[in-house]
């Protein structure tokens, strides 16, 4: 199982990173080609054109029974 540290992307149109930091925290980048949501939830992405972002999200592997430490 894995528990989502960071929930973000960069743009590689405009550059711009941005960061989903809760569940229903919606967040496009400035040229509105790509968007993040889901916070620590859920990693949710939408976009214009497949391949426009990179994913920079960090996750962490652990035992069930255990994510919430």
């Amino acid at each position: 199982m894995q528990k989502i540290i960071k929930n973000c992307i960069r743009c590689k149109i405009c550059g711009q990173v941005i960061v989903s930091k809760h569940v229903h925290d919606f967040v496009t980048c400035k040229c509105g080609a790509c968007s993040v949501d889901g916070g620590n939830v859920m990693l949710r992405r939408l976009f214009k054109e497949e391949g426009c972002y990179e994913e920079l999200s960090k996750v962490k592997e652990v035992d069930e029974g255990q994510e919430n430490k």
